[in-house]
């Protein structure tokens, strides 16, 4: 039987390029080693591209770029599906490759630009297409769709950067329409890079300036304070879909920040939720609710709130989560019985029959 030519691409040109190297030298970990020739791409934070051959520990530590690295690009004729390592001379050397799983957080990884590179190359890949991406990593966008399917979001305010903006009246309006607290959020960012929560003008000024800085678009969600806590659900599937567990996060932080999603200062999961019976599966029937409004593909975490009243009220759909031992995806589907390796040839086998 052969093996399927797997390249796995980690790095990328984003304020998550570390959570990329934890998340892809975890993954690689995992795999069932016989099914797959692993071909490692690199990408630099300064978005250079490169075939890495060496050690998995390497990707974590970040010190792949010392080792072994060929520079290279990916071929978008369809006639020759694969990498291209750049020589010296100018000659290169073509690395065929049969499937590309993704494992990038953030902008160019998660907002569907190199996903719209992959669909040109031809070769099938792990994950959501160009346009369910890009509208996931959209806050503006994700909530014009799942608001249209009738699922429930914070209200918000969308704003966009202009250098004349009067902070002073998009104050005002945003507290007159959303009230105090008021979440600040980059339009296009993950990890929480740029969220800010404020209950006053003071620091408004300085959080929407930072959030624009994260965004790198120029676009600001303000968004209504949801009370209560944060759960989230494993959904994947093209087709058919699957929604695993259900998780529940415990944080004493205003909300879920880096240091509480990737150290666990101040926070803790539980998986499953510690909900009702009827709240959990609520929950996961509005996880594939949000999946299939979006038109995702593959996998997404969805994301969302329970409120003192015991309602849901959606929060996001990341599509490329976090993909360590104990992130959260692969935990709430092992909860629901599939194990890290075996949720990998799935999550592969979505991108070969799609």
């Amino acid at each position: 039987m052969s093996t399927l030519k797997l390249a796995v691409i980690f790095g990328g040109k984003s304020s998550e390029y570390p959570v990329s190297l934890h998340s892809a030298a975890s993954l690689i970990r995992s795999l069932h080693k016989d099914k797959y020739e692993l071909i490692f791409i690199g990408i630099s934070k300064d978005g250079e591209w490169f075939a890495y051959d060496g050690d998995v520990d390497a990707i974590e530590h970040d010190t792949w770029m010392d080792g072994n690295i060929t520079p290279c690009v990916l071929s978008c004729s369809t006639a020759q599906k694969g990498f291209l390592k750049l020589k010296e001379d100018g000659s290169y050397e073509t690395l065929p490759v049969d499937c590309i799983f993704p494992v990038l957080h953030g902008k160019n990884g998660e907002d569907g630009t190199i996903q719209g590179l992959f669909e040109l190359s031809g070769i099938p890949y792990v994950g959501c297409d160009h346009m369910s991406s890009a509208i996931c990593m959209d806050k503006e966008m994700a909530h014009i769709v799942m608001e249209n399917a009738g699922i429930p979001c914070a209200p918000y305010l969308c704003v966009y950067e202009d250098e004349h903006l009067d902070y002073r009246h998009i104050y005002e309006e945003a507290k007159a329409k959303l009230g105090l607290p008021i979440f600040i959020k980059p339009a296009n960012a993950g990890s929480s890079f740029g969220i800010h929560k404020i209950a006053s003008f003071d620091d408004f000024e300085e959080s929407m300036k930072d959030a624009f800085y994260h965004d790198g678009r120029g676009k600001v969600i303000l968004e209504t304070t949801i009370e209560g806590f944060e759960i989230g659900c494993a959904v994947m599937g093209n087709k058919e879909l699957f929604a695993g567990s259900v998780d529940e996060i415990e944080t004493a932080a205003p909300f879920f920040d880096y240091e509480g999603k990737y150290q666990m200062v101040d926070s803790h999961i539980y998986c499953p939720a510690r909900i009702s019976k009827e709240l959990f599966e609520e929950a996961r029937s509005l996880a594939l609710k949000a999946y299939r409004a979006m038109n995702c593909k593959g996998m997404t975490r969805v994301d969302m709130f329970v409120t003192p009243q015991q309602s849901i009220v959606m929060n996001e759909v990341n599509t490329i989560p976090g993909f360590t031992d104990t992130s959260r995806y692969p935990t709430m589907m092992k909860e629901a019985g599939i194990e890290f390796g075996d949720l990998l040839d799935k999550l592969i086998a979505f991108a070969l029959t799609r």
